[in-house]
């Protein structure tokens, strides 16, 4: 079964091999403080540096997951308020987690306008670049504009579905983050934080040490290649051995953006599917999110799971009238080709 759910998705092929891998050369019972481990941490950063084009001055952490950063940064980045700019389900809750350790401002749009650039207020501005449930994305050129109208707040930007996948310009953030379950191509239980030297110096300044995984301990023990506790150590590895494969983003970003032109292009040509975003400014090129009437949701998963193929369910409110694909570098051409013959061939449901 090929899985085309936006996340977890479709593993990188080669994922099985670096297991066996990790097992021969005593990854998966490594301990986490010893050199070895610290090797590993170190090469992984310089790794993801590279593929990615992050900043050289830039620190990365390892989280276990996205959520686990949303609470992070609300105890630790945000000394008095935050705002957040949201479209879409993950967008709110990441507002609604907020909102449990620390005053937070909710700043919704509609899904087919693009982000609202205006000075606000908060230390914090966070922003869900690729919105999971939708189907939307947030332009480089936005995020420009409203640094520069914001220019004494940090941004946060939740990554989630789109690092790896598409080119980011890092230095447009100060906080950035992903899950691995994505774009990334591997299996759950490992996150990617992203830090400007601006988000350090905001974590050094409020000096937050309440928590096991509190940024100001998460750094100092990033300086030695190290964690506050015992890591994903296992999927720190298969992180490495994945970045060491891949090409550099700007190549990966170009197919995947080809790839998303032919999806969209597709359902622009059927009478039954539709794109779900109309406003071409503002669609995901990561996760595209279809729209028919339920009789032919469903019709579609059903022939799609027959022929071998798993398409992501609609997310919350949009889970009768909606289907979502992964448009992820680890799926491979020959299944998106399979899939788009299926969705061609459909025929319309009685």
């Amino acid at each position: 079964m090929t899985s085309f759910y936006p996340g977890p998705s479709e593993v990188y092929s080669r994922i099985p091999r670096y297991v066996q891998e990790a097992h021969q050369a005593g990854v998966l019972s490594m301990n986490h403080r010893s050199a070895a481990c610290m090797a590993l941490v170190k090469q992984t950063i310089a790794e993801l540096k590279k593929k990615l084009r992050i900043p050289k001055s830039y620190t990365i952490l390892f989280l276990s997951s996205a959520t686990e950063c949303w609470e992070v940064l609300a105890q630790s980045l945000v000394a008095e308020s935050s705002t957040h700019l949201y479209n879409g389900a993950f967008g709110k809750k990441w507002l609604t987690y907020t909102q449990a350790l620390k005053p937070a401002t909710a700043v919704p749009f509609h899904h087919e306008t693009e982000l609202p650039v205006a000075a606000y207020p908060g230390d914090v501005l966070c922003i869900t670049h690729n919105e999971t449930s939708n189907g939307t994305q947030v332009s480089m050129q936005l995020l420009k504009q409203l640094r520069q109208q914001n220019p004494k707040a940090l941004l946060a930007i939740d990554a989630t579905s789109s690092m790896a996948g598409v080119a980011l310009d890092f230095s447009l953030g100060d906080v950035w983050f992903a899950s691995v379950q994505k774009c990334f191509g591997l299996p759950a239980g490992l996150s990617v934080m992203v830090c400007s030297p601006r988000a350090r110096a905001r974590v050094q300044e409020l000096n937050e040490r309440q928590h096991y995984n509190s940024l100001r301990s998460q750094i100092q023990f990033m300086e030695k290649f190290q964690t506050t506790h015992t890591p994903n150590v296992l999927g720190i590895y298969l992180l490495y051995r994945v970045l060491q494969d891949l090409e550099l983003i700007r190549v990966v970003s170009k197919r995947v953006h080809q790839q998303a032109a032919a999806w969209y292009g597709l359902l622009d040509q059927t009478k039954i599917l539709q794109p779900f975003i109309k406003n071409k400014q503002v669609r995901s090129q990561t996760v595209v999110v279809v729209t028919a009437n339920p009789r032919q949701i469903k019709q579609v998963k059903t022939r799609a799971r027959k022929a071998g193929l798993l398409v992501g369910e609609g997310y919350g409110e949009l889970n009768d009238t909606t289907f979502r694909i992964a448009n992820f570098p680890a799926i491979k051409p020959g299944e998106i080709k399979k899939l788009m013959t299926l969705l061609k061939k459909l025929p319309a449901a009685r």
